[in-house]
């Protein structure tokens, strides 16, 4: 593919994108398929339709049905379309409620211990963890605090459950035999264990980042046109190919998911992306440059992991929702991640073009 033909695919993905998501959404409102926002400062947006990377996986479909001859383009949308319906599955058990968490407000005028927070005056906070539920009852019941509302909880498989079925994007992808270097090591049977990691990891952490206007788009659109430059410096287009379609995806979900988002991608998206992302690095074979350019979400994951290994203490996971809680406004969070994914970009474009 010469450079106008990946234009081409970009364009195409782009504008199939835009027309998939604006008839998605209709549907999704229609069905009253909305979110429930679990987060305090996110209350305002409940209603807003999900389940959108469905969208996504009509705009492959259109994607394969043009290019099919094209092996760097099936393949990864292949995986894509396979994390997609997994993640579709897991939204789908996510419309079941699972139990309904009180919404209390402190309206004493000093501190009250809520669980493992210090609630302010005034501060408002979800009853989530079983200390917060036991003592809830007795400080209602004493006037510290108030109940403001009950937010329903989704129906969500185990951890270990989620984590098996996302092992087979990453066994699809060694199993098609496409992917046989890694940094210039030739993998053989390590295919398997890296492709695997490669693609959980990737899914968890954009699935982690997917939780404010316009971020998770942002960043794999960010990353992905990052690596498409990547491919431009390195003289080989091939590299640019599966990227260009990442970020047709990205630029035309962000049309309607910018703030203020009237649509969600929910984890048929995030899993779409996610998988998609660590499948072309993969099939590309940049993964320094691919793991760098999604620094980001990576940071954001292993902090999540620290607080549930007790290493730190948020007030909300992940950092994003903390960083909310403390007052910092969403759209700035939003910019200062896309900057932040900016910059780490750059440093590995600049590396590149100047000393590699």
């Amino acid at each position: 593919m010469d450079i106008s033909n990946i234009i081409i695919v970009f364009i195409l993905t782009f504008v199939a994108t835009i027309i998939a998501t604006y008839f998605v959404r209709g549907i999704l409102r229609n069905a009253d398929v909305s979110d429930s926002p679990i987060v305090s400062e996110h209350r305002h947006k409940a209603g807003t339709p999900t389940m959108g990377g469905l969208a996504f996986l009509f705009a492959l479909t259109f994607i394969v049905a043009v290019y099919f001859r094209n092996t760097s383009i099936l393949i990864v949308s292949f995986i894509m379309l396979t994390a997609g319906l997994m993640g579709f599955i897991d939204d789908l058990l996510g419309l079941k409620v699972k139990e309904y968490q009180k919404v209390v407000k402190n309206i004493s005028d000093s501190a009250v211990p809520l669980g493992l927070l210090n609630l302010g005056p005034g501060e408002e906070a979800r009853v989530s963890t079983e200390k917060a539920k036991e003592q809830v009852g007795k400080l209602i019941d004493e006037g510290k605090v108030e109940l403001i509302t009950e937010i329903p909880i989704k129906y969500e498989p185990s951890e270990g459950s989620k984590i098996v079925v996302q092992l087979l994007p990453g066994l699809f992808l060694a199993l098609t035999g496409v992917v046989t270097t890694c940094a210039g090591f030739t993998l053989g049977l390590f295919v398997f264990p890296v492709a695997i990691i490669a693609l959980l990891g990737s899914i968890n952490a954009v699935n982690l980042i997917d939780g404010m206007d316009g971020l998770a788009a942002g960043i794999v659109g960010i990353a992905s046109f990052a690596c498409c430059i990547y491919g431009f410096i390195s003289s080989d287009l091939t590299k640019m190919v599966p990227f260009a379609i990442l970020v047709g995806i990205c630029l035309g979900f962000l049309v309607f998911n910018k703030h203020p988002a009237s649509i969600f991608m929910g984890d048929t998206g995030s899993f779409v992306l996610g998988a998609g992302y660590a499948a072309a690095v993969l099939v590309c074979d940049i993964p320094f440059f691919g793991v760098l350019a999604l620094a980001v979400p990576i940071a954001s994951t292993v902090i999540s992991l620290m607080h549930r290994a007790h290493i730190i203490n948020l007030p909300v996971e992940p950092l994003h929702h903390t960083l909310n809680y403390h007052g910092m406004s969403e759209k700035k969070i939003v910019y200062s991640y896309w900057l932040l994914t900016i910059v780490a970009c750059a440093i590995g474009l600049i590396a590149k073009y100047y000393f590699f």
